[in-house]
């Protein structure tokens, strides 16, 4: 069947997010490292992070929680409460930033948004994603936006299925991919590499016209 669901991921997909992670935690490291000089603050905050993974899912908040407990954890409480309120406004600051879109978003989205259904389905938290969709002025362009606890397989068939959409008519645009499988593991179909999102109007052409069903 041609395709008629296109979903997207929204961070580093449709706007930049990753370096506001990095900005604070280069921030984070610094202030920590005033009062304990030699720790590895970057690997002491992943584990924080990764053990609070399934009580705080993903997103701002809860980085922003991981690094307090990371403070107070590599001070041993001694951390003042004026650092830990320096802390607390860094996550007030990233969930108020501009949404900084990547280049090509706005044309590629207002092209797609007149040939197929749009959805956004990522991971964090569903108030940060859908502020961020708000900030960047295209939220009218899609017709919901989709939280997963994980993306795996059977996360996007529960999305499928109760959306009532048939897995041969949907298309997933996201690097999540590239996140979780090492390059020599890919699959050898399925999926495309662009090197620009100003790409997906010709592939999604292409995969259209190569459909058995396609007129």
């Amino acid at each position: 069947m041609p395709i008629k669901v296109l979903a997207f991921d929204g961070d580093d997909t449709l706007w930049h997010n990753e370096t506001h992670f990095e900005l604070t935690q280069g921030e984070f490291r610094d202030l920590i490292k005033r009062h304990v000089p030699d720790v590895d603050v970057g690997a002491r905050l992943f584990a924080t992070e990764m053990a609070n993974l399934k009580l705080y899912g993903y997103g701002i908040k809860s980085f922003t929680l991981s690094m307090l407990e990371t403070a107070i954890a590599i001070t041993e409480g001694r951390i003042p409460a004026a650092d830990l309120e320096v802390i607390l406004g860094w996550g007030k600051r990233m969930l108020q930033e501009p949404t900084e879109l990547l280049d090509g978003v706005v044309e590629t989205l207002r092209e797609m948004a007149g040939r197929f259904t749009l959805l956004v389905i990522t991971k964090g938290d569903l108030f940060d994603q859908e502020s961020k969709l708000a900030r960047s002025g295209l939220a009218e362009l899609f017709s919901a936006v989709e939280i997963l606890s994980d993306k795996n397989v059977d996360s996007y068939r529960k999305v499928l299925s109760r959306r009532g959409v048939a897995p041969a008519d949907f298309v997933m645009v996201g690097n999540s991919l590239h996140e979780q499988v090492e390059e020599d593991s890919l699959p050898g179909k399925g999926w495309y590499r662009l090197t620009s999102i100003r790409e997906l109007g010709p592939l999604l052409a292409s995969l259209d016209r190569a459909s058995p069903y396609a007129d």
